[in-house]
C-alpha cells in the first residue's frame, strides 16, 4: 500500500493525505484504525457493501493470490473489472 511506501521512507503519517473519489464506510474505518494520523479525502461515501464475497486470483504476481473482496452499494459496478481487464 503507498502509505506504507511513504512511512518505510520516513514521511510522517500526520504529512500524509490520502484521496480517493468514491469510498464504504467499512473501508474508510478499516484505514482510519491502520492509519490513525492520515487525513482522508473522498468525494462520496456510498451505502455500504455488498454481502457476496468474491475470490479472485491476483492480476500480478506480487500481489496477493484468491482475495476476497465485496463491492460498494450501490458503487460504480465492475468498473474496476473492466478497466484492469479481469
Amino acid at each position: 500500500m503507498a502509505v506504507e511506501v511513504l512511512r518505510q521512507k520516513g514521511v510522517p503519517e500526520d504529512r500524509i493525505l490520502f484521496l480517493n473519489l468514491i469510498a464504504s464506510p467499512e473501508g474508510a474505518d478499516n484505514f482510519a484504525e491502520k492509519f490513525p494520523k492520515v487525513r482522508i479525502v473522498t468525494a462520496f461515501i456510498d451505502e455500504g457493501l455488498d454481502e457476496k464475497k468474491y475470490v479472485h486470483s491476483a492480476a500480478r504476481p506480487e500481489h496477493i493470490a484468491n482475495h476476497v473482496s465485496s463491492y460498494i452499494v450501490p458503487g460504480l459496478g465492475d468498473f474496476g473489472d473492466r478497466f484492469y481487464t479481469l
